[in-house]
């Protein structure tokens, strides 16, 4: 079944680009195809208009729209990892050239911003000890990229 979602991300010029490094960086992704602009468009005719693509077997849409619009971390995209070997890739790969944040957040180096946390990351925060819950809290605060055992052991007041 087709998704009746999909994000579209506005691009100036660099939709395709971003595809083909968003589909090296994550697993079961491709292109679907993509389009171009013809004659009498608002873009230069043969520049590449859309890039459907999947990433991870879900469906997205870059779009070179023109310069008008930025990313900024209003809309975000969170990619949720099986353990810190995970956490690790996705930060190096989608890092590279971009701009590392805190607490987990980064914007790759086409301005999208990226969330890379770890599945179970509720249970560190809304564990039963609250106390437990306020020093994870604190660490994460401190940190770039996550690091689960940290966040842990916080929790656990080790």
């Amino acid at each position: 079944m087709e998704s009746r979602i999909m994000p579209c991300l506005w691009f100036d010029t660099q939709a395709e680009e971003a595809a083909n490094f968003y589909i090296s960086v994550f697993p079961n992704s491709r292109i679907l195809d993509v389009s171009h602009y013809g004659e009498g468009g608002p873009r230069e005719a043969g520049m590449v208009m859309t890039v459907r693509y999947e990433l991870n077997e879900n469906p997205f849409l870059a779009l070179n729209g023109g310069p008008q619009f930025k990313f900024d971390e209003a809309v975000s995209f969170t990619v949720t990892c099986d353990d810190q070997a995970e956490i690790d890739h996705y930060w190096e790969r989608l890092s590279e050239g971009g701009r590392e944040s805190q607490c987990g957040w980064l914007d790759d180096r086409f301005g999208v911003a990226w969330q890379i946390v770890p599945k179970g990351m509720g249970e560190i925060f809304a564990g039963a000890d609250p106390g437990g819950a306020q020093r994870a809290m604190k660490a994460m605060l401190g940190m770039r990229k996550l690091d689960l055992q940290a966040l842990r052991d916080a929790a656990a007041g080790e």
